[in-house]
Parts: structure tokens; C-alpha cells; sequence
């Protein structure tokens, strides 16, 4: 079993978002959902669901994003 970035996807209030996105990014992203769908047993309904996940992850494993928020601001 491949081990993805995301584990699976909790049940939560969807939030409306309204965001263009490449056809490139978009077919990735659906294709990231079927996978993600085998892998984890649960099917990913809505790829767009994938972007909050996608993006938290990203924020919480960018070290020069956590070390620029432990540096005081210039305020």
C-alpha cells in the first residue's frame, strides 16, 4: 500500500469556496480522490474537498512558514 499525504477525509461543515483551477490541477486532484478513495476505503465524493486537507498539510509541514510565525512581528 503507497502511503499518500492525506489520510482520510473527516465529515465537517463544508465551507463554500470559490477558486479557479488549471484543467491540469483539476484532472490531479480527481485522480489524487480515486486514489485517496481506494487507499482509504472511503469515497471521496467531491474532489474539491481535497483543497482544505491539501492545504493544511502543506502549511503544517512548510518549516520556513512555522519558523516565520515563532519570529516576533515588526509591528
Amino acid at each position: 500500500m503507497m502511503k499518500l499525504k492525506l489520510g482520510a477525509i473527516p465529515d465537517d461543515k463544508p465551507v463554500k469556496v470559490t477558486v479557479e483551477l488549471p484543467a491540469a490541477l483539476h484532472r490531479d486532484l480527481v485522480s489524487y480522490a480515486d486514489v485517496l478513495s481506494r487507499e482509504s476505503g472511503q469515497q471521496v465524493g467531491d474532489p474539491v474537498r481535497l483543497i482544505v486537507p491539501m492545504l493544511q498539510r502543506f502549511m503544517a509541514t512548510d518549516r520556513g512558514f512555522a519558523r516565520s510565525r515563532k519570529l516576533p512581528r515588526n509591528s
